[in-house]
């Protein structure tokens, strides 16, 4: 048994619905609003038909859970998305659990500093935010 705890962080919503206030992803084909995140902590995602990213990201709701260590976290998992850092301080990595799609985060931001919008301008997967 892991000797750390997993803290929700956000649910994952694929769409295929535009949203207010989408931020493109050139690196994965998508689009993400964080319309509701400061309060609920929803993120909707909307993928284009050639998305490279996991058929199960693209197409099951997903938590994300914050923990001390992604690499204990994916250890013996099923992983649909290898551990990558979007931007400084924010790393994550997906697994599937009974066909599930499950993020997970390490990071040493606050909640503010994540859900910022300026912390994704120039980042490496909304590398021309404004």
């Amino acid at each position: 048994m892991n000797n750390f705890t997993y803290q929700f962080h956000h649910m994952g919503i694929p769409t295929t619905s535009k949203k207010a206030g989408e931020r493109y992803s050139p690196k994965f084909k998508m689009y993400t609003t964080d319309s509701i995140s400061e309060k609920y902590r929803i993120q909707f995602h909307r993928f284009e038909d050639d998305c490279p990213l996991h058929l199960l990201i693209r197409s099951i709701p997903h938590i994300a859970y914050k923990v001390s260590s992604i690499a204990d976290a994916i250890m013996g998992e099923e992983v649909i998305l290898e551990p990558y850092e979007p931007f400084t301080g924010f790393k994550v990595a997906m697994i599937v659990k009974d066909g599930v799609p499950i993020e997970f985060i390490e990071t040493i931001l606050t909640e503010d500093e994540i859900w910022t919008p300026a912390r994704h301008q120039n980042s490496i997967i909304y590398p021309e935010s404004n």
